[in-house]
Formats: structure tokens, C-alpha cells, sequence
């Protein structure tokens, strides 16, 4: 899968995608939807470089571009990115290969391209596709096995966790991208000792480390995604927070799962890093010899040699008082996506067998990212053991769960000797107060 535009000695003749720790080099040239802030424009797709975006929409119309790569240019172009994302691996892969090459040192497209970037400084973004349908997975099973853990000390993990990826269809009518607020939810709940419960703002909401997986070319109602087809109709991967309601979800999930506890809010952010960029962290899938080992529609030989991605995750936590002494968001959890116990293939081919059809467009969660060790866990309900042990922050102040005016930052990269490092940019959300609950 590794090609001319994985080679860690390409260069760009932008100075910034050189910088020290740049999440985007021209080895990565992840996707987003964008406008200049506070204009009037309409939002285009753009791909990032350095602190610049490469403007589709300005790029297909200079003429500098052919064959597939056009096409997919101009598909990129439109306010939202399903129509590039319907197009397939090969357009994706001609384009990559296009501005690979027209934003090397040397290329002859320089002086076409340069006045067609707008910095990313100035720039807002927008959900980077129209999501149709939004699946949440379980992925990580260590974080399946700290949760369960909490309500079931003796029998943490639901027997069916080894055999089948366990997920749920959500909503995507409250998905928003990064650096927009959110106002705590407000919700049922039965708190210790009531006898009846009470509808208030939640008091134990919390952040949940995810990746996004966005979905290219589907398949037809009815036809399942063989598990070796199923990477070339996924896009790519961008950060997800699905922040969580606990005590509303402790409430309401039984019998039929969360409920008002997840629909209020998930935050992805602006960047999809493609499968393609991604290929130099390729990992084998392995499970412990003791474990079941997946049935035969989840299973193929390509899966194991390469199904699993290295990609380093952090989440951080800035609280008002933070902000407003001018201190920076302090990192509460780093991990790793190959920690998953199921692969974006797994997840894909899954979804599928039953003959549900997938669109451009669709976003998977892998569910909450969680390492083996305390440290890495993707969740506060987690970190904190349930709320009974508090983070102390670099300010003094104590977290069990989120409070107002708490920022939360997700940032991904990936990084190995022989490689080029790449990165996702970052995710964020700010808890607003909630509002006033209308009886009447």
C-alpha cells in the first residue's frame, strides 16, 4: 500500500509543512470543508498543508489538474465531501498522487497553487460531510472491561464482547464540528435513595476518546461489504468526542441502550486523514491466543497482516480558571488506536452482513479508545474510577466529571522511525451551562 507520496524525504516548497511537530506535511493532505471566517463564501472542500489549505474548489477551476484527479477535484469542490467520498479509492488515490507531486520542492505548479491557499488562521470549518446515519461502536476492550467492571465486579465482560463488535445506531442531527459549545444536557434521572425520579441538568457528564470513520462508495441494500473490500469503502478517520450523559444513561439505557444520555451532542473535527496516509502505521491485528478468534466473515489473512493502526490519541482538559490565567489545556489521557480489539474492517464488514447499506457520507465511532494501563483511559468515568477518585489538574483544581466552561481537546498523530509524522489536528468542545427545562 506504501507509494511515492508515503516517502519521509518529500519536502514542500511551503515552508511551514517543514515546521517541528506539523500535523500536515505533504506526506498526510487530510480533507475538510471550509470558508473564510466571517464571509459570506460558501463552503468548499480544501486540504491541508502546513498552516495553509489548498483551496478544491480554486484548484479545479485553475486548470492545473487532469484525468481522475480533476474529477475528484471537482467533486471536492461542493459544500460537503460526499460526492468526492462516492467516487472511490482510485479517484481519491489520483488526486493524492496530484497534489503530492504539485506541492513538492520543484514542482512546476507552484506559482499556479500558491495564491490558491487560504491559512487555516483564517479559516472556519464545517461538518465535512452530510452524515446520513451515525453508528457507535464498543471497540476497546479494556475500556468494556473498566466499565463493566464498575456495575458487574464478578463479570465485567458480557460474553457476546469476543464474538460480534458490538454497536448502536445513534443520530447525526447533533454532530458539530470542532471548537463549537454545547449546553449540558438536561435529562431523567433517578438519583440514590429517590423514590421517583427527577429531570434536571446532568451532573456526571463526561468526554468519550473516539475516532470517526467516515464512509465512501456504500453497497446496495440487501449485499454485504466482503471483509478484504471493506478499507476501500472507507475514506478516512477524524477525531470524535461523544460526550456522555451517566447518570441519564444509568437511568434510561436498560432495556434498549443510551438514549437522551448520547443524542445531545458529538464532536468531530474539521480533518479526515485518509486510509492512504495512514498506511506507513500499519500494525498486525493479533488477539491472545486464548481469546475466541473471529468467525470467517471477519476474518481474512490481509486483516491480520496489517488491520490494525498506530495512532497515538491524547485528551486534554482546560477548566475556566485555566483559560483565563493563560494556561493551556492540560493532557489527562494518551493511548493508542492499536489497542482496539476490533478493526475499521471488522466494523465495516459487520455492519454490513445483514444487508444494511452503508452511503458517502456515514460516520462509524470506534467507541471509546482505552490502553491497559490507567493512564490510558478514554474516559473520565474511567480515570476517575467511577467518580470516586478525583484528577487533580496542574491548577489545583479537582475533575470527576465535567463541569461548566471545562474545554475538552482531542489531538492524533502517528509517528515511527522510517516514516514522516502525520497528525489529525485537533477536536474541541466547551460545556455550556444548561438551559432552563420548559414544563408547560
Amino acid at each position: 500500500m506504501l507509494n511515492e507520496t508515503h516517502d519521509p524525504g518529500l519536502s514542500s516548497w511551503l515552508a511551514s509543512a517543514q515546521a517541528p511537530d506539523c500535523d500536515f506535511p505533504v506526506q498526510n493532505l487530510p480533507f475538510a470543508v471550509f470558508r473564510r471566517r466571517g464571509s459570506s463564501e460558501s463552503f468548499r472542500g480544501g486540504v491541508a498543508l502546513g498552516d495553509q489549505i489548498v483551496d478544491l474548489s480554486a484548484l479545479a477551476s485553475a486548470g492545473v489538474l487532469d484525468g481522475e484527479a480533476q474529477r475528484a477535484a471537482l467533486a471536492g469542490s461542493q459544500t460537503k465531501l460526499n460526492a468526492l467520498m462516492a467516487l472511490g479509492p482510485v479517484a481519491w488515490s489520483a488526486l493524492r498522487l496530484a497534489l503530492s507531486r504539485a506541492l513538492r520542492v520543484g514542482s512546476r505548479l507552484q506559482a499556479a497553487i500558491e495564491p490558491l491557499l487560504v491559512p487555516q488562521a483564517q479559516a472556519e470549518y464545517d461538518v465535512p460531510a452530510h452524515i446520513g446515519d451515525y453508528t457507535d461502536f464498543y471497540t476497546s476492550i479494556h475500556h468494556a472491561t473498566q466499565i463493566g467492571r464498575l456495575f458487574r465486579p464478578d463479570n465485567p465482560l458480557l460474553p457476546n464482547y469476543k464474538w460480534v463488535p458490538i454497536g448502536y445506531h445513534g443520530r447525526s442531527s447533533s454532530i458539530v464540528v470542532s471548537g463549537q459549545g454545547f449546553h449540558r444536557p438536561v435529562g431523567q434521572t433517578m438519583p440514590p435513595g429517590a423514590a421517583q425520579p427527577s429531570v434536571g441538568p446532568c451532573k456526571r457528564l463526561d468526554i468519550e476518546l473516539e475516532l470517526g470513520i467516515f464512509m465512501g462508495a456504500g453497497n446496495a441494500l440487501g449485499e454485504s461489504i466482503p471483509i478484504d473490500a471493506a478499507e476501500s469503502h472507507v475514506f478516512g478517520l477524524c477525531l470524535l468526542n461523544d460526550w456522555s450523559a451517566r447518570d441519564i444513561q444509568a437511568w434510561e439505557y436498560q432495556p434498549l441502550g443510551p438514549f437522551l444520555a448520547k443524542s445531545f451532542a458529538t464532536t468531530v473535527s474539521p480533518w479526515i486523514v485518509t486510509l492512504e496516509a495512514l498506511a506507513p502505521y500499519r500494525l498486525p491485528f493479533t488477539r491472545p491466543a486464548d481469546d475466541p478468534q473471529p468467525l470467517p466473515y471477519l476474518d481474512s489473512a490481509v486483516n491480520r497482516e496489517g488491520g490494525a493502526l498506530d495512532i497515538r490519541l491524547e485528551v486534554a482538559l482546560q477548566t475556566p480558571r485555566m483559560r483565563e490565567a493563560g494556561h493551556g489545556a492540560a493532557a489527562i489521557c494518551r493511548t493508542s488506536y492499536r489497542h482496539a480489539y476490533w478493526t475499521l474492517a471488522q466494523l465495516v464488514a459487520h455492519h454490513t452482513v445483514n444487508g444494511c447499506n452503508l452511503q458517502p457520507g456515514d460516520l462509524l465511532g470506534s467507541g471509546t479508545l482505552s490502553g491497559p494501563t490507567p493512564q490510558e483511559a478514554g474516559a473520565l468515568i474511567e480515570l476517575t474510577g467511577g467518580g470516586k477518585q478525583p484528577l487533580t489538574l496542574p491548577s489545583g483544581e479537582q475533575r470527576v466529571f465535567l463541569e461548566d466552561g471545562d474545554l475538552v481537546s482531542l489531538r492524533g498523530w502517528c509517528e515511527r522511525p522510517g516514516a514522516a509524522r502525520i497528525g489529525m489536528g485537533e477536536c474541541t468542545g466547551t460545556v455550556l451551562p444548561a438551559r432552563e427545562v420548559r414544563v408547560r
